[in-house]
């Protein structure tokens, strides 16, 4: 739990505040950008949340903290066991966010796919009995598909509750090397009607996203919305090999989908036209950069 004598001087005064724990891993300004903002290289408490929603979210994002560095001087019970049960956080039909960020994965995002063959986690939250409980209710976990070797976390423990089958590209093997099902190579290929693995060597040699109905595109790390500067992105630190980055992002212009689901970073949904023409606006950027 957050320490107030911890606490940051970036914080504005009031009930919420980030301690100086934190790993400025994104995931608190994502859920509450209303109330958390980066400075000095650290989350902190930038407006104290004043709404239903704006509480909700502030505590939804205390919850999914990876290093426990959110913390309130008076708990509000009532909001905070309702932000509990909204994990697992829909985002659309049958996609959920998992929250419960795991800090082996520097906070990373994970996702949960209902699927009537059976159920996908992409990349892991921490291990917690309320995940576990609530994968339980909807049906378990027949999938989990790791986008590269950074945000494998907790899955060996997912898998082994629920028998579930691991997916990892060899190259990031090491990561998980007792994985169920290994892939190779870097050519996009169907794992399942109607999912698709698409290689994506850049950020570490064995990256690669998972798209689900040419509507989902899980991109790990290589691959998110940039809430500043309103436009999609990739890594320019911790890459492996930047110019397979880039020609792993030529890919993607060619793919159709229409939501951006990242590891780290936000995410975006807009009409598959709308995120080709981002995608080639990226590209454009990258050239100019080489």
């Amino acid at each position: 739990m957050a320490n107030a004598k911890k606490k940051l001087t970036s914080n504005i005064g009031g009930n919420f505040f980030v301690d100086s724990t934190c790993i400025n891993c994104d995931a608190c300004r994502q859920l509450a950008p209303a109330t958390f903002r980066e400075q000095d290289e650290y989350s902190s408490v930038y407006r104290q949340p004043i709404s239903e929603t704006e509480q909700l979210r502030a505590y939804q994002a205390l919850i999914a903290c990876p290093v426990g560095s959110i913390g309130v001087l008076n708990t509000d019970r009532r909001s905070w066991d309702r932000a509990m049960r909204s994990f697992p956080l829909r985002l659309d039909e049958d996609l959920y966010y998992t929250g419960f960020n795991s800090p082996a994965s520097f906070g990373g995002n994970s996702y949960f796919l209902q699927h009537p063959d059976g159920n996908w986690l992409i990349d892991s939250p921490r291990y917690v009995k309320h995940l576990v409980d609530a994968f339980d209710e909807m049906g378990g976990i027949r999938f989990i598909f790791l986008t590269h070797e950074d945000d494998v976390a907790d899955s060996a423990r997912y898998a082994h509750r629920f028998q579930a089958t691991r997916i990892i590209h060899r190259a990031d093997l090491a990561a998980a090397p007792d994985a169920e099902w290994v892939v190779e190579g870097n050519e996009p290929r169907s794992l399942l009607d109607e999912f698709h693995m698409i290689p994506l060597p850049g950020h570490t040699p064995g990256s690669m996203a998972l798209l689900y109905r040419n509507r989902y595109l899980f991109t790990g790390d290589h691959l998110w919305w940039d809430r500043d500067s309103q436009r999609l992105d990739v890594p320019s630190v911790y890459v492996w090999d930047r110019h397979q980055l880039r020609e792993s992002t030529r890919v993607l212009f060619n793919l159709h989908f229409e939501w951006v689901l990242p590891g780290h970073g936000d995410r975006t949904h807009a009409s598959a036209s709308e995120l080709r023409q981002e995608v080639g606006r990226l590209l454009e950027r990258q050239l100019v950069l080489q």
